[in-house]
């Protein structure tokens, strides 16, 4: 399955809902601090919801919420995989994706087998504490080139008028946050993202 070049990521069910009549295949729900059980409506909401409009639902890190949920797709962060029980994982049928910020890391996720790779931030980012600073175009490129066929996704500190810069440099995915969350016209944005990245989803 060949997933959509455009990656969008939230921290609600309600995120979610307000932006799948605007185009978007493919989206990750990132929910943190909350209880478990309202995690686990949240994973539930917004699995119904792109089921319903044909998006695919990534979910983050809650791989045993993700298992119980009936999800497809999971994407673990290094420190998720200290804990995660991958053969439970796999066993679930869940595809996954796994960030990666070095080297070691790199073939860290490798060794998994993973359905996609995540390389961030690319650029400076706001949305949270990195203690890796930004891995820049050059890095992408260099990932590409090792992982192949792999689906690359760029995510950290991207806008709309950086994707093509990123695409260029190898990703094969653009994900982005703060760009859409925090602009003035949210699902103005998503329209754009959308429209902008239609020639790759080829």
């Amino acid at each position: 399955m060949r997933l959509d070049p455009f990656y969008p990521i939230f921290d609600s069910a309600d995120w979610i809902a307000r932006m799948l009549p605007y185009g978007m295949k493919l989206v990750q729900l990132r929910v943190k601090d909350r209880p478990e059980a309202e995690i686990a409506r949240e994973i539930a909401r917004a699995r119904k919801l792109c089921a319903e409009a044909g998006c695919v639902l990534v979910v983050n890190d809650y791989w045993k919420l993700a298992i119980a949920e009936g999800c497809d797709w999971l994407h673990l962060g290094q420190e998720d995989l200290d804990t995660a029980d991958l053969g439970a994982i796999r066993k679930a049928g869940l595809k996954l994706g796994v960030s990666s910020h070095d080297e070691a890391e790199l073939e860290r996720a490798l060794a998994l087998a993973p359905d996609y790779v995540a390389l961030g931030p690319v650029y400076p980012t706001i949305l949270k504490q990195m203690r890796f600073g930004p891995q820049g175009l050059e890095r992408l490129g260099e990932w590409k080139r090792r992982i192949g066929d792999l689906p690359l996704v760029g995510i950290g500190g991207i806008s709309l008028e950086r994707a093509p810069g990123v695409f260029a440099a190898g990703a094969d995915i653009v994900a982005a946050v703060t760009d859409i969350t925090l602009n003035a016209h949210p699902e103005g944005r998503l329209k754009q993202w959308v429209a902008a990245t239609r020639e790759h989803a080829a």
